[in-house]
């Protein structure tokens, strides 16, 4: 990403979606704060540039898609979409960082 993120965007559009698979909007914000891996998206929209994050909150695996947004001269994070992810996804995601 390369750039100063000084918080999150909230609102009832992406608080609902966010919050459709059973993660807290505590724990998306945790993801951050653990120091996520964060991998380029760019199949999922041609409008707005947008970005994977990959993560633990508390002891669980989370997988978030964001994008960036200006506002009043700061960056924030908007959350998308998140969920918890599967056994298979953990497993295959800590062997690529063993080999990075």
């Amino acid at each position: 990403m390369g750039c100063t993120v000084q918080g999150f965007e909230w609102d009832a559009g992406n608080r609902e979606k966010c919050q459709k698979h059973g993660v807290s909007l505590r724990e998306i914000e945790l993801v951050f704060q653990n120091t996520p891996g964060v991998y380029p998206d760019p199949t999922h929209s041609r409008e707005e540039t947008r970005f994977r994050a990959i993560g633990k909150a508390h002891s669980r695996y989370v997988f978030v898609v964001f994008t960036l947004r200006q506002r009043a001269g700061m960056t924030l994070i908007r959350p998308i979409s998140a969920r918890y992810m599967h056994e298979q996804e953990i497993r295959h995601y800590e062997q690529q960082q063993k080999t990075s």
